[in-house]
């Protein structure tokens, strides 16, 4: 059966889609079969690997035609999971996203048992994928709910600065509320510090009051400032296909290493 991971912070910005992109990748270069699933509107994840038909003058192999089928007809009911999953590469699989999930929590507030569409869709597919990571939007909405409802472990990325614990100490009620209803087994995976800059003295002191605060919840790897992992979305690529000697790959290879230890 797969482990579930929802990657998630209300907060926008903080590393959500490199995370889940470059994470997913390096579980899949270890031999895990992973898919990705990309339940935000704005469909970072689908773009940031080549599956949004944009055109990819450099690496062509990469552009696909926009998906004909999302994510959002699994919720939608009109198609299973196995029919919109993209083999994106060896052991990497993709369930593309849509702008129509911008509508999800008008057109699916009525549906009966709403909170767990996602939930019963992935059920079904459990057994074919070692890992499924989902890519959550930065809002606590309705496709958020169903991420939490689903999985069953959360990795929260926070940015090494002033705001950060503000907004996962909210995050984490929601966790133990979704848990009290929904989703019994709902834990948190770990926290992930990321866009680290160990040169400033506000990120070393955010940093060690994150680790204090949450204790060993919080990997033991960050993900440094890296500007391959910037670049990598604008060219389809993970981080080990665009820069495999950056920081940035080195830095999410360890997170892969401790999700697979922990």
């Amino acid at each position: 059966m797969s482990v579930i991971i929802s990657i998630l912070n209300q907060k926008g910005g903080v590393g959500k889609t490199t995370s889940t992109v470059n994470i997913g990748s390096a579980l899949a270069n270890k031999g895990k079969k992973v898919l990705l699933v990309d339940i935000d509107a704005q469909s970072n994840l689908t773009t940031h690997l080549g599956l949004s038909g944009e055109e990819n003058p450099e690496n062509p192999e990469l552009t696909r035609p926009v998906p004909e089928f999302t994510i959002y007809d699994v919720l939608k009911g009109t198609k299973t999971v196995d029919e919109v999953i993209i083999e994106r590469s060896k052991n990497l699989y993709v369930a593309p996203s849509s702008l129509l999930l911008s509508a999800a929590d008008l057109e699916l507030g009525g549906a009966v048992g709403r909170e767990l569409l996602l939930k019963k869709s992935l059920s079904k597919i459990s057994d074919k994928y070692d890992v499924v990571l989902i890519d959550c939007p930065p809002t606590l909405g309705l496709l958020t709910l169903n991420a939490l409802a689903a999985c069953n472990k959360v990795i929260i990325p926070v940015q090494s600065e002033y705001l950060a614990l503000h907004g996962v100490r909210q995050l984490l009620d929601t966790i133990d509320q979704v848990r009290g209803v929904y989703n019994q087994e709902l834990e948190v995976g770990g926290v992930l510090i990321c866009m680290h800059d160990a040169r400033k003295r506000l990120a070393r002191a955010v940093s060690e009051t994150i680790r204090s605060y949450f204790g060993e919840l919080v990997f033991d790897s960050v993900i440094r400032s890296n500007v391959s992992l910037a670049e990598a979305p604008s060219k389809g690529q993970t981080i080990f296909e665009y820069a495999p000697k950056s920081s940035g790959a080195e830095d999410y290879g360890a997170i892969a290493e401790e999700i697979l230890n922990g």
